[in-house]
C-alpha cells in the first residue's frame, strides 16, 4: 500500500491527495498516519507538511512511504495547509489533522461523495462516537461534536479541515486559507467555508464520512480554545459577511439557548432579594431543557445518566460563554474595524 502511494506520486496524480500540517505530537501523528495507510481507498498520496517542529516528525512519514516536507515555523496550520496544496497534484485535496485518526472507509466515502456528484466543491465528515481520550471533558467534548454533525447531514455553509475535502482547483483559486489572520488553529475553516457559500460553491457535510480525535481536553484548553480561537472569531466573521449562520451549533435553538440561560442567570440572582424569582429560575431551567432535550437523550443513551448529568451544567457553562463571545466579538468588530472581506469567485475555475 504504502509503495503503490509513493509511486502514483512519481507518475499518474492520484484522485486524492492528503495534507496533514504538523507542529510536533508526534505520538498523535504515528497514530494518524498509521490509519491512513490502513485505507481501503489506495488511489490516494499523502503530504506530512512539518511546521517547523521541535521533535523528529520524518521517520515517522518515510516509514508508510509518504511525502515529508519542512517549513520555517510554527507559522499555524492554515499556512502549512495551503503550502501542502500548492505541492501535491490530487484532483481533491483532503485535510487531516495530525491528531485525527481515519476511519479505513473515509477516503473512500469522500471519493465517492465527489464522483456522485459533478457539482461538489467541498464535503466534510464527523468525529467518531468512540473519543480515544478517556478523560470526561475529552468524552462530552468529542461527543458533543459528533452530536452536532451527525445531526448536520447535507448542505452547510462552512468548512472543517479535521477532516474535510475540496477541489484542489477551487482551493488555490481562491488563495486558500487566510494564513495572515490565523497564525494559530482557529476558524480558518469556517472563514474558507463562509466565503465559498457565500460565493454559491457547494459544500456539504456527510455524516458517514468519520474519524476518530484523538485530543485530550482540558478545562482550560476547552474554554480557550472555545472562546478565544473560536467563539470571538466566529462572531467577528457573521458580522464581516453580514450574515448569522444558522447551521450545526449555531442554530436559532441554540442562541435561544444562550438568551435563556442568561436570563436564568439574572433570576437566580434576583432570588436573594425576591425569593419568588426562584420559580422564575426553575421554570427557564426547564425551558432550556426542553429545547435541548434530544442532546442531553444522546448523552443519557451513549454514557449513561450519570455521566449526562455531568453533562448539564458544562452545557450551560457553554451557552454562558457563548454570550461573552457574542459581545466581545460584536465589541472588537465595532471598535477595531472590519477587515476587507475576500472576493470569492461565484464559478468553479474553468467554468465558463
Amino acid at each position: 500500500m504504502s509503495q503503490r502511494q509513493h509511486t502514483k506520486s512519481i507518475g499518474t496524480p492520484p484522485t486524492l491527495s492528503v495534507v496533514v500540517p504538523v507542529y510536533n505530537g508526534t505520538q498523535d501523528l504515528q497514530q494518524c498516519l498509521t490509519a491512513l495507510a490502513a485505507s481501503q481507498y489506495d488511489d490516494f498520496d499523502v503530504l506530512v507538511v512539518d511546521d517547523g517542529s521541535t521533535e523528529p516528525v520524518e521517520p515517522l512519514v518515510t516509514v508508510h512511504g509518504f511525502r515529508y516536507m519542512r517549513i520555517n515555523g510554527p507559522g499555524g496550520p492554515a499556512r502549512a495547509r495551503n503550502i501542502g496544496a500548492a505541492h501535491v497534484r490530487g484532483q481533491y485535496l483532503v485535510f487531516v489533522d495530525a491528531d485525527v485518526c481515519v476511519h479505513a472507509d473515509t477516503l473512500t466515502r469522500f471519493a465517492a461523495a465527489f464522483a456522485a456528484n459533478p457539482k461538489l466543491d467541498a464535503v466534510v465528515g464527523s468525529y467518531d462516537d468512540a473519543p480515544a481520550a478517556p478523560n470526561f471533558l475529552s468524552q462530552y467534548k468529542n461527543l458533543f461534536h459528533h452530536y452536532v454533525h451527525q445531526h448536520g447531514d447535507g448542505e452547510i455553509h462552512t468548512f472543517w479541515s479535521g477532516c474535510g475535502a475540496i477541489r484542489r482547483e477551487l482551493f488555490l483559486a481562491v488563495g486558500g486559507f487566510d494564513a495572515r489572520r490565523y497564525r494559530r488553529p482557529a476558524i480558518e475553516d469556517i472563514e474558507l467555508g463562509t466565503w465559498l457559500s457565500a460565493a454559491g460553491h457547494k459544500i456539504i457535510l456527510d455524516n458517514r464520512i468519520q474519524a476518530k480525535h484523538l485530543k485530550r481536553w482540558t478545562l482550560w484548553s476547552l474554554l480557550k480554545i472555545d472562546i478565544f480561537d473560536r467563539g470571538i472569531p466566529w462572531v467577528r466573521l457573521m458580522l464581516r459577511a453580514g450574515t448569522v449562520a444558522n447551521t450545526l451549533n449555531v442554530k436559532h435553538s441554540q442562541r435561544l439557548s444562550v438568551l435563556l440561560v442568561y436570563l436564568m442567570g439574572i433570576a437566580v440572582l434576583a432570588a436573594v432579594r425576591w425569593p419568588v424569582a426562584w420559580i422564575v429560575a426553575l421554570l427557564l431551567a426547564l425551558v432550556v431543557l426542553s429545547i435541548n432535550r434530544d442532546f442531553y437523550r444522546y448523552f443519557v443513551a451513549r454514557t449513561g445518566v450519570g455521566f449526562a448529568l455531568r453533562v448539564v451544567p458544562l452545557h450551560w457553562l457553554y451557552f454562558g460563554y457563548c454570550g461573552v463571545c457574542v459581545l466581545w466579538g460584536t465589541l472588537r468588530h465595532y471598535l477595531e474595524g472590519a477587515p476587507d472581506t475576500p472576493v470569492v469567485a461565484s464559478q468553479p475555475p474553468g467554468s465558463d
